[in-house]
């Protein structure tokens, strides 16, 4: 049986962790780094920078906090945030990443989810997928890009399946309704996500505790669940997160840490 992963998620604005709602109103949440260290020795199974500031002339801050994380720290780390070519994709493992995650890149350039599924293997790609309510499209769920602040016209399951036969290994879910707001994830999105590919789905967006991320697990079927706000501010730990889903049967790792 596979376990259940949980994430520390830390969204990286020049070089600080940044925490706000929808990506915006930020504050500064500590340095990633040091708090990557943390998060690594108190159980995170792994851990996920989201460069949100991702222009070309700050990627090379964040080429040196991923190769000091990388050194310090014992877990495998997923980077994203203005991937735009295999380049982007090379220089970020050869800097310590374990996966890359891209978004927007993969929305309007679909092809670069296979090309770099086939040239540095599929475990490798995350697509990252922000969808935002819109009854319009079948699945109810509409792709956006930046932040949930541009619409696609794309739907998102539509673009979920087309992403897993390209070559997408994982999906990173979130819903950007609840993204920040601490009122729990979207269950119904990640449910029917997680029913419909072949691919692990990392639930993101909305944990407002413990019990929020065994529901997502038992009721949505997610594969990992991602959190940053109630990490960072310690309102839950990473231990308390374990410990639930151990009370409730689900399998982790390091439970007892």
């Amino acid at each position: 049986m596979l376990t259940t992963r949980v994430i520390a998620c830390l969204d990286v604005h020049n070089g600080r962790t940044v925490k706000g709602i929808n990506f915006i109103n930020l504050k500064d949440a500590g340095d990633p780094v040091e708090q990557a260290k943390e998060y690594s020795a108190l159980g995170a199974d792994e851990i996920c920078f989201l460069d949100i500031s991702a222009t070309y002339e700050k990627r090379n801050t964040m080429f040196d906090v991923i190769s000091k994380t990388a050194e310090s720290c014992f877990v495998p780390l997923t980077v994203g945030g203005g991937v735009k070519n295999l380049q982007d994709f090379r220089d970020l493992l050869n800097s310590g990443a374990d996966k890359v995650s891209i978004n927007s890149s993969a929305v309007y350039n679909p092809k670069i989810i296979k090309d770099s599924s086939e040239k540095f293997g599929n475990q490798c790609v995350v697509l990252a997928i922000d969808a935002v309510e819109n009854k319009s499209f079948p699945s109810g769920y509409e792709v956006t890009t930046h932040g949930g602040r541009k619409k696609t016209n794309i739907d998102a399951l539509k673009w979920a399946k087309q992403g897993v036969r390209n070559g997408a290994g994982e999906i990173l879910l979130t819903s950007m309704n609840s993204d920040g707001t601490k009122k729990g994830y979207n269950l119904k999105l990640t449910k029917l996500i997680s029913e419909n590919v072949a691919v692990p789905v990392i639930a993101s967006g909305g944990a407002g505790g413990p019990k929020d991320m065994v529901e997502v697990v038992l009721k949505a079927g997610a594969s990992a669940v991602l959190a940053a706000s109630i990490f960072h501010y310690g309102i839950h730990s990473i231990h308390s997160v374990k410990k639930e889903m151990s009370e409730n049967g689900i399998l982790t790792r390091d439970c007892d840490n």
